[in-house]
């Protein structure tokens, strides 16, 4: 029983920004229900694991609700705004109840699938997404009334997979012998579409050995969970009888799933003295991918101490440059210049591992990332094509690319594809380190405070402006000759500046 204002409500759901994530932040609203939007308005502020995003509406309206409160974490799929559309130019198909619609796709309504040629919204930044996504396999509540046999069927059948804590909502008649085929591994799978569960679920489904496609998901909006997960392997893992008459010897023999039942610690700590904050957004991401390259690639770090007196000669005659002017000139500069060139004389170095295939993918261009610290964490947006550019070239994307950072607004394909990356440790007055790499990618540079320090030039004991530089490099695609030489010509370039010019 729909009324007329019903089917003029239309709600938006977080898109899928087509970088492989599941969830994002609400950071802020730019509206309150009772503000009128239109089509292409942005109305909030979301933070993905990679980058903040404005959202706009993809319709002409009134917002009617607001589902979650800023600094909710919310799923890919989920509404997040209702906006009543009364009197625009609503399709007719747009009354069907909005639980029985299929999750939208970047900035799309949540209408049923239509086949307008209308516009197509999207998310800023993004293209258009295509209209042939698969969409998740309905949960057992949606599955049309007109077919309850075939229904109690499939779920008894899943019933018989799983267990019985996640059963269908309404228990279904049981249907006769004859109605209920054997129970198969590939039968509760048949015609159906790619199960709905996140990364971390798939891969210990894979663990366990578990065809998610027999799982029945207890998760909101049909996700499976890590316990749907365990309650599904928990049958398999037990010794099952050959032979049929055997008097089910199955519960007696088979070890109880302890660690099911085994209640969780309790964690108290001392609220007036200690404050816990939720691990999301950047630093969620940057601690899970530090984690998988830290424990992947075989991490080889070497450190060089250089004097760059003659190098922070020439930043201050470039900042008088007249082609240089307007421009970000700074060491950081010079030194970024310096790795592009030694990268050119060892070209092996810019590469990747490509586990899958057991194979080494070595790039023929160079993508130059740069580890900046932002109010929400450690990000590394890249210079797209770094070796290609001039100095000029290069001081303009790198002025470019920290001020971004700086205001949180580096969009998520800055920060993809990136081949080699530096980080400047020296701005906190730290002399070196030894970095992670970024994965995917198979060195990385981190540059060290200049001081002036005891030095002996020319013979004679100095002050000079001296650094610290470490290269930590992928040890499974580089050896220590070829990453020795990458250091080595960074900390000459360095030393001798006008090797930019001979080497170049």
């Amino acid at each position: 029983m729909t009324t007329m204002t019903e089917a003029s409500v239309r709600e938006f759901r977080m898109p899928d920004v087509g970088e492989g994530l599941t969830e994002a932040e609400i950071l802020k609203w730019y509206v309150q229900p009772g503000d009128t939007v239109t089509d292409g308005q942005v109305v909030c502020e979301v933070e993905t694991a990679k980058a903040a995003v404005e959202l706009p509406i993809p319709y002409d309206g009134v917002v009617r609700a607001l589902h979650f409160p800023e600094g909710t974490t919310v799923d890919v799929g989920t509404v997040i705004i209702a906006v009543d559309i009364a009197g625009g130019e609503a399709p007719a198909a747009a009354a069907a109840p909005a639980q029985a619609a299929a999750p939208a796709v970047a900035g799309e309504p949540a209408a049923p699938e239509a086949e307008g040629s209308g516009r197509q919204p999207v998310l800023v930044g993004y293209g258009v997404a295509a209209s042939s996504t698969k969409r998740r396999p309905r949960k057992a509540a949606e599955v049309p009334a007109q077919e309850p046999a075939a229904a109690a069927a499939v779920q008894a059948e899943l019933n018989g997979h799983g267990t019985a804590a996640h059963a269908a909502p309404a228990p279904a008649p049981v249907p006769s012998p004859a109605a209920v085929p054997a129970p198969g591994p590939s039968d509760a799978s048949v015609g159906k579409a790619r199960p709905l569960a996140k990364p971390p679920v798939r891969k210990l489904a894979k663990d366990l050995g578990v065809d998610l496609a027999t799982v029945v998901p207890s998760g909101p909006d049909g996700i499976i969970t890590r316990e749907d997960v365990h309650a599904a392997a928990a049958p398999a893992q037990a010794p099952a009888p050959e032979r049929p008459e055997a008097p089910q010897p199955v519960p007696a023999a088979a070890p109880a799933p302890a660690p099911v039942t085994v209640p969780a610690p309790v964690v108290s700590y001392d609220a007036a003295r200690e404050t816990r904050v939720p691990v999301k957004g950047v630093r969620k991401a940057t601690a899970q991918a530090m984690v998988g390259s830290a424990f992947t690639a075989p991490h080889v770090t070497e450190f060089v101490t250089v004097d760059v007196t003659r190098t922070l000669k020439l930043v201050e005659e470039l900042k008088q440059d007249k082609d240089m002017q307007g421009l970000r000139v700074n060491p950081l500069l010079l030194i970024a210049k310096a790795l592009l060139v030694a990268l050119r004389r060892n070209p092996d170095i810019n590469a990747s591992w490509d586990e899958a295939n057991q194979e080494i993918v070595r790039k023929h261009y160079v993508n130059l990332g740069i580890a900046a610290a932002t109010p929400r964490g450690l990000i590394v947006p890249n210079i797209k094509d770094a070796h290609d550019k001039t100095l000029p070239q290069l001081a303009e994307a790198l002025g470019e690319l920290v001020a971004t950072a700086r205001e949180g607004r580096t969009p998520p394909a800055a920060m993809q594809g990136g081949t080699v990356t530096i980080t400047n440790v020296g701005v906190f007055g730290i002399d070196t380190g030894t970095p992670i790499l970024n994965p995917g990618e198979s060195a990385i540079l981190a540059i060290g405070a200049i001081k002036l320090q005891p030095w002996v030039h020319k013979g004679k004991v100095k002050p000079r402006q001296v650094t610290t530089l470490a290269l930590s490099f992928d040890h499974r695609l580089v050896d220590g000759e070829l990453g020795s030489k990458v250091l080595a010509d960074v900390a000459a370039i360095l030393e001798q500046p006008k090797k930019l010019i001979t080497w170049a």
